[in-house]
């Protein structure tokens, strides 16, 4: 078994330089969703090669996909001994709107915080996924630096996670015997508290598409025609607001259909998690909680489907006035979404609601983007118990098994190409605003990762046997 007291000498070491490697790597706008970034985005996958071999692996490559490439190393000491999977993601999130962000972006700086005492780094892709895709880049090192590495171990690391992981699947279904493994680890999720340690073991899928509402063959003037010709942003307002009822209930026929529900006791369970919701809105600084009639917010934002607008847009918006009616107006529309759901079947339900929603006047048009199925890992698996056992080492406590509301599309085609479990052991907060301005991880929460994946590593080699 590794020395607890051994791995936090060791950070406690080179804690510095691991911060400042950190701080470099999240310099590079990798940002997959523009192509301007692209040379950053490829900058990025070169310099996690560079980290991989100086960590230890005795292979790795830059392995070319039809969109950004994928980075695979491996440490292979024994084919006999269990193969542990990691995966994570180098491109970020867009880090708009820019005004927004107490400082830039990609010009890190560590603050402390009320959650971060000891100080968090506030950059773009700090926590989502750079960050924690980088303690085990460190863990990796503190293992083959002090001869305590237990098992084999496979890297691989995308640039396309937040726009939909496209080619991951094209490499995935090429290269099965290259990633066979015995188990996934992502770190890419939250936990609790700092106090109040869990482990995902619920993701919800995704369905994404954007709209496209069409009137005249140009923009007119609003004196001239307006009252007499469909307002094609005045549509979409109300076709956006009719997609949701009075209780906030989704409103697609069908939508529904194969939610699973879960039970009571289930409900239950979830209901020790702690839960404040003075602490809650007062963070967002919201006035009150919001959502589906008949659930927690716990319930409505990890059990239950939901449907979002994730951004609008259409007319004038420049400064000052101009009176048109525009030809256009669109919308980006995310759908998150529970086991069951096939994100395929929810698309081509929305698809038909929302052209047959439109009124006479207008056209409508539906641009699938991408999507993903909803996962479930079982606590009853060796993976979810060794990852139980690290947390409790590490933290003193035994983890609280937690649904999360966010998707990782990639989790269920894992399942389906390699026929592995994902253990998804995160150590962000709710409360480090990944995808938002001022996205920030806690020092405390990187170094104890660093810590804690080491253990997961003995304890499912040990487990294993």
């Amino acid at each position: 078994m590794t020395s607890m007291n051994s791995a936090k000498s060791y950070i406690e070491h080179h804690q510095e330089r691991f911060l400042d490697e950190l701080i470099e790597l999240l310099k590079i706008p990798s940002i997959s969703a523009d192509s301007k970034y692209k040379d950053d985005v490829i900058k990025t996958a070169d310099v996690i090669k560079t980290s991989l071999e100086k960590a230890g692996c005795d292979i790795v490559e830059i392995c070319e996909t039809p969109g950004y490439p994928i980075v695979y190393g491996e440490k292979i000491i024994d084919p006999n001994l269990p193969t542990i999977l990691v995966y994570g993601h180098y491109d970020v999130q867009p880090p708009d709107p820019l005004d927004l962000w107490d400082s830039p972006p990609f010009e890190p700086v560590i603050k402390k915080t009320d959650l971060h005492p000891n100080g968090a780094i506030f950059a773009r892709g700090s926590c989502d996924d750079k960050g924690q895709m980088y303690m085990h880049v460190k863990a990796l090192e503190y293992m083959t630096s002090t001869n305590q590495l237990p098992c084999n171990v496979k890297f691989m690391i995308e640039g396309e996670e937040e726009v939909g992981s496209e080619s991951l699947g094209w490499f995935v279904e090429r290269n099965q015997d290259k990633l066979a493994n015995d188990v996934i680890l992502i770190s890419d999720t939250g936990m609790i508290a700092n106090d109040i340690p869990s482990i995902t073991t619920g993701l919800r899928g995704l369905s994404y598409v954007e709209v496209e509402v069409t009137g005249p063959n140009r923009d007119l003037h609003s004196g001239l025609y307006g009252g007499a010709v469909a307002n094609p942003i005045n549509v979409l307002a109300k076709m956006i607001a009719s997609l949701h009822d009075e209780n906030n209930h989704i409103t697609i026929p069908g939508f529904y259909d194969e939610v699973e529900e879960l039970t009571s006791e289930e409900r239950a369970k979830m209901a020790e998690a702690p839960f404040s919701k003075d602490a809650y809105t007062q963070a967002l600084d919201i006035e009150d909680v919001y959502g589906e009639a008949g659930y927690t917010t716990n319930e409505r934002n990890s059990i239950r489907p939901t449907l979002d607008v994730n951004g609008i847009w259409g007319g004038y918006i420049g400064e000052g006035a101009k009176t048109v009616i525009a030809s256009k107006a669109f919308a980006k529309i995310s759908m998150r979404l529970v086991p069951n759901q096939d994100w395929e079947r929810i698309t081509e339900l929305f698809q038909k609601h929302f052209t047959n929603i439109a009124p006479k006047g207008v056209t409508v048009e539906v641009k699938p983007h991408h999507g993903g199925q909803a996962y479930v890992t079982p606590i009853d698996s060796i993976g979810y118990q060794a990852a139980s056992k690290a947390y409790e080492k590490t933290f003193g406590k035994v983890p609280i098994p937690q649904r999360s509301g966010g998707s990782i599309p990639i989790v269920a085609l894992f399942e389906k190409e390699l026929k592995s479990k994902t253990i998804l052991m995160g150590f962000g907060l709710d409360s480090d605003a990944i995808h938002s301005p001022n996205e920030h991880f806690g020092i405390w929460n990187y170094l104890k990762g660093i810590e804690t994946i080491p253990q997961f590593y003995h304890y499912f080699t040990e487990m294993s046997k």
